[in-house]
């Protein structure tokens, strides 16, 4: 494996780009405003061969206990199912078998524990998505066409997903907290995207709720699409934190650890 790193717990006081032969990532993660126990969120990027790279993002369930734990548990378990990689083949197991190892560890610290897990597999040019929970995946393209964006497993993301209510409308939704599905449940079931051609342009987003339940999806379109990623990774990081802090008047605030992962190719 060429590279590793991983984010738990942080508060990055700006984006950390990490440079990798395969393309960049940005990565921002911040601790909810006037909280005082700690950002709960994780990520991690593991970059297998060149061309070969896997990100991920997990959002421990707050209000519960061992949030923070449960987050860098599941980041800790994708990276140890990807590590022994051999080859590209080997990674979409390697992914598998981490979810597995990551909902079988939060369950048997047996104090109800959960966290969402979201995971990119970048393979070649191509992508594919994992995911428990809803943390999300969102592709965009270099005119802000959404390429791809996985459905939210809640209430709220099963209206949005069937057009019975506007993305927009699921910021003000009464339910919008309530989740399906996540790791450190026995039902939990991993989401699987199909393996996609990405363009030179494109942009890749992992976010948790805390950035996207506080930035406007046709604006976080705008934000990613073009430009250099640690600028727009630092615009998105400023707009959730704006609708956090109560600054649009038509945009419910959600307080939440908001923790981000951007990435694009090496256009080599």
């Amino acid at each position: 494996m060429l590279f590793e790193k991983i984010f738990a717990g942080a508060d990055l006081s700006e984006p950390t780009s990490v440079e990798m032969e395969s393309g960049l990532a940005v990565v921002i993660s911040r601790t909810a405003p006037g909280k005082t126990t700690g950002n709960e969120d994780a990520a991690g990027l593991w970059e297998i061969s060149p061309g070969v790279c896997v990100l991920a993002v997990a959002d421990g369930v707050g209000g519960g206990p061992g949030g923070a734990e449960a987050a860098s548990s599941a980041i800790h378990a994708i990276g140890n199912g990807v590590r022994t990689a051999e080859d590209a083949d080997a990674v979409r197991a390697g992914i598998l078998d981490g979810f597995d190892a990551a909902n079988r560890a939060v369950l048997e610290q047996g104090i109800g524990a959960g966290t969402t897990l979201v995971v990119a597999e970048l393979r070649e040019g191509r992508l594919r998505t994992y995911h428990a929970g809803d943390s999300g995946a969102l592709w965009v393209g270099g005119r802000g066409r959404i390429r791809n964006e996985t459905i939210h497993h809640s209430p709220v993301g099963y209206l949005v997903a069937s057009g019975l209510i506007d993305p927009s409308e699921s910021h003000h939704h009464a339910e919008r907290h309530l989740l399906s599905n996540c790791i450190g449940s026995h039902e939990m079931r991993i989401e699987i995207g199909a393996l996609s051609r990405m363009a030179a342009r494109d942009t890749l987003l992992l976010a948790t709720d805390g950035v996207l339940d506080n930035v406007r999806r046709r604006e976080l379109v705008n934000t990613i699409r073009v430009g250099p990623l640690p600028r727009a990774s630092a615009a998105l990081l400023e707009r959730a934190t704006a609708t956090m802090g109560g600054e649009d008047p038509d945009l419910p605030a959600h307080p939440d650890d908001a923790t981000a992962l951007l990435f694009r190719w090496n256009r080599r």
